[in-house]
This record gives C-alpha cells, sequence and structure tokens, in this order.
C-alpha cells in the first residue's frame, strides 16, 4: 500500500507530539534544540500537508483542535510503532547492547527507575541494567562524560550539549510533622517561608535547584542531606520543614507521618526529563529503556 503524500515525515510529528505535550512552541524547540520560529514553521507545515488546523494558537499557550486530537493521538501511535522498529532492526544487527548504565537522580531513581528496570528486565532479559543514583547536576555531567548511557534528572537547568526528553512531571510539596505549628494553619506567607530555615537537599540536586529558581531568598538551610528518605527522616526527628518531590511523600502525606503545608502564592512544578549525547545517540538498550519511562508515563 502506497503511503499516503498527506501523512508527514516521522521528524515532523514528534515535533507536533512535543508541542500538544508541552504546551508552547518554545518549549518543544527547546527539547528538539530548534528555535521557535522552526517550530512554528514545521507545524504549520505540517497543518498544510494534512490540509487540518492542528493547533490553536492564543494568548495562553497552544492547544489542539478537535480534528487536531484527533491527529496527534494517531502520531503517537505510529512514533511508537516506528521505534519499535528500530529497536527490532538493532536488535537483528547485534546493536542491543548487553549491559546498559543508567544515571538517575534521586528521586527519580528511587520512586520511579525500579519499575522501569524491572519492565526492562521482563522485556529484555538478555540486558543487564545499572543503575548509578546521583545528584542532577551529576547525572549530566556523567552523561556527557560517556560513562552512563542515558540519564534522567530533575531539574530545570540541562547543559546544551545534551538531547532531553520529558517522562512525567510532578511537583515540589513543603512538609512537615502533625505537631508542628504550620501544620495547624492553612496558608503561611512567602516571606515566613523564606525566613525560615529548612532541611534541604544538597546543592546540585533538581529539588534544591528548582526551590532556588523559585524562591532565591531562602535563608541558609538548616541541614543539609543527599536523599528524600534521609530528608523525611530528619523531618520528623527535628520538627522542621522541608521541600521534596511530591513522588516522596505521597504514602507519608495519606498515613498522617507527615503533613503538607500551602505557602500563599507558590507553586513548584517541575519536569523530570531523560538526557542523552547527541553524538553518541539513542540505540539499542538505552533506547528501549527511555520507550519503556515514556509508556510509564503515559499509563
Amino acid at each position: 500500500m502506497p503511503i499516503s503524500p498527506r501523512v508527514p515525515e516521522l521528524g515532523a510529528l514528534d515535533v507536533l507530539l512535543s508541542v500538544e505535550r508541552l504546551g508552547s512552541m518554545g518549549a518543544a524547540g527547546r527539547e528538539h534544540g530548534l528555535s521557535q520560529q522552526a517550530v512554528s514553521a514545521r507545524v504549520r507545515s505540517a497543518e498544510r500537508l494534512l490540509g487540518i488546523k492542528v493547533f490553536d494558537r492564543g494568548a495562553g499557550g497552544v492547544r489542539p483542535t478537535r480534528e487536531g486530537a484527533l491527529i496527534l493521538e494517531w502520531a503517537s501511535h505510529i512514533l511508537e510503532t516506528a521505534n519499535e522498529l528500530a529497536s527490532g532492526v538493532a536488535a537483528l544487527r547485534g546493536e542491543r547492547q548487553a549491559g546498559l548504565t543508567v544515571a538517575a537522580s534521586m528521586t527519580i531513581a528511587e520512586y520511579l527507575v525500579p519499575s522501569w528496570t524491572v519492565a526492562m528486565r521482563r522485556k529484555y532479559p538478555d540486558v543487564v541494567t545499572s543503575v548509578r543514583l546521583l545528584n542532577s547536576t551529576e547525572v549530566s555531567a556523567t552523561v556527557l562524560s560517556g560513562d552512563a548511557d542515558l540519564g534522567f534528572v530533575e531539574g530545570p537547568e540541562i547543559p546544551a550539549r545534551l538531547r532531553s526528553r520529558e517522562v512525567a512531571r510532578d511537583h515540589l510539596v513543603v512538609i512537615v510533622p502533625p505537631d508542628h505549628d504550620w501544620a495547624r494553619r492553612s496558608t503561611i506567607s512567602v516571606q515566613e517561608f523564606t525566613e525560615t530555615p529548612l532541611i534541604q537537599r544538597e546543592s546540585g540536586s533538581g529539588t534544591r535547584t528548582t526551590l532556588e529558581n523559585a524562591v532565591p531568598q531562602c535563608v541558609t538551610p538548616l541541614l543539609e542531606l543527599t536523599s528524600c528518605t534521609a530528608v523525611k527522616a530528619a523531618v520528623i526527628a527535628g520538627n522542621a520543614p522541608a521541600v521534596v518531590s511530591s513522588l516522596a511523600v505521597a504514602a507519608d502525606l495519606m498515613d498522617g507521618r507527615l503533613t503538607s503545608v500551602r505557602v500563599d502564592g507558590l507553586e513548584l512544578p517541575r519536569r523530570l526529563t531523560a538526557v542523552w549525547d547527541p553524538d553518541r545517540g539513542l540505540h539499542g538498550a538505552a533506547r528501549d529503556f527511555l520507550d519503556i519511562a515514556l509508556a510509564s508515563s503515559r499509563s
């Protein structure tokens, strides 16, 4: 069956899906290493080829049209199938690695990577996956040095030399023990929050960087620790506040061990992102592992 001339190439479909997921041409451009103008041009070209308007553009961002939502759903299936083809061809040519090294920042490593690793083992039992637990800054450096095939970071700052793709989202939560003064209040002011010494993650972690970018005037931390588990334990033992990932405290908030606190006007969303070296590319087991991570975020 000949391919319709109205079907855009795979690269164009990938850009369309990034625009949908990120909600803006600029963000999609940063993900693909393109300018906003180049992304906009690719979107317009795809729309002309399809004969259908895929996105509505407005002051609030970019949203799919009713017809565009269908186009994007079909496009995601096409790309998934194309990736399966690429991985299959790599396997036939013996390109899938017998070993895979993944570097992951602490939160991702503790709360997401284990299930991805199990899925990888089940799907590709011949591949041995090694996971290195680092902070986000160290993950990027490790991938750039070639000591890891694929990395996962939480911070907003990604070196320009790396390619990246969002795999999930979370948000940071201010937590205290149930008997802390803040737990009895509906909200606290940003000023009180910034003037209170917090238990924090170490410098270079995605959590710390996200907080510092949003609230740069925070006072010197009460204590610095290198994992979410240690931070939570210190919050309970020291009766002091901290800022951690929503992934890390979901169970603790549900069973009442910890309490979340609202800071007036402060929202701390963030992207959890896969990174890799474009010079080495993403092939074989590394591509397979990223596909598993992306499929998990969609389920």
